[in-house]
């Protein structure tokens, strides 16, 4: 993929993964009454919503921030896990497709976000494209990395 485009793919990918993990944890935040009914039609307590909440803006955060890569990879995995677990819990609850079908299109989201993403934001362990591993002690691959 041309370095552009790629570029582009990332930041459109991402701006719109921010924007639907910040709104829906603001939303969970401010315990919108349809939020705060499909949790509970879902089985889960109240005080879910609110950790849930604060957790999804933090992560839409940690997206959009320069650097801190570590992190980055840490709300990626919060944001895959909460939205297959949502698939999950709706299809455990006989909730209707489009439920599923929103909430596992969201992780594809996540996932592609996280797989165009440029060197600069990745730990450096492995860069994407390619089967090199940084060796352990050599800084000057790690720090270009960051």
């Amino acid at each position: 993929m041309n370095g552009k485009v790629q570029q582009i793919s990332y930041w459109v990918t991402t701006a719109l993964l921010a924007f639907v993990v910040f709104s829906g944890g603001v939303a969970d935040l401010a315990q919108r009454g349809a939020t705060v009914e499909g949790m509970l039609q879902l089985g889960y307590p109240l005080y879910f919503v609110s950790i849930l909440g604060f957790w999804k803006v933090l992560a839409a955060f940690a997206l959009l921030v320069p650097r801190f890569p570590r992190l980055k990879e840490w709300a990626y995995a919060g944001i895959v896990f909460e939205m297959t677990g949502a698939a999950a819990s709706h299809i455990a609850r006989g909730s209707g497709t489009e439920h599923v079908v929103w909430t596992l299109s969201f992780a594809a989201l996540a996932v592609a976000s996280w797989a165009l993403r440029p060197p600069s934001r990745t730990l450096g362990v492995l860069v994407p494209g390619t089967m090199r591993g940084l060796v352990a002690g050599n800084r000057a691959t790690i720090s270009a990395a960051r």
